[in-house]
């Protein structure tokens, strides 16, 4: 019986390419999650910016980080949070106008 030939020369181990994390795409999920909670318009705001970044550090590196997922979970969260917040503050302006106008009466 013989062995199939081998890719690599024997007593080399062959180890597998480990990507590393991109740090800007954890810093965007975590403020797009407090954009959600604790201070809404401003984690949404560095959510937004760092998940482009990170998604351009990712795209930049030659396949050596991950984390294009989590930068993309951050851009959505930011990108609803900041879209809810001026759709909020837009109706809360109308509503002012609205009741400022029939108090006065025009």
């Amino acid at each position: 019986m013989t062995t199939p030939p081998s890719n690599y020369e024997q007593g080399v181990p062959v180890f597998p390419i480990v990507k590393r994390e991109s740090s800007l795409a954890i810093i965007s999920l975590v403020a797009g999650i407090i954009g959600w909670t604790i201070i809404p318009f401003i984690g949404s705001v560095i959510a937004v910016i760092t998940g482009h970044l990170a998604k351009k550090e990712i795209r930049e590196s030659g396949n050596t980080m991950s984390g294009d997922g989590m930068a993309l979970a951050g851009l959505i969260l930011g990108y609803t949070m900041i879209g809810i917040s001026l759709l909020a503050i837009l109706v809360v302006v109308l509503a002012f106008l609205l009741i400022a106008r029939s108090e006065l009466g025009l």
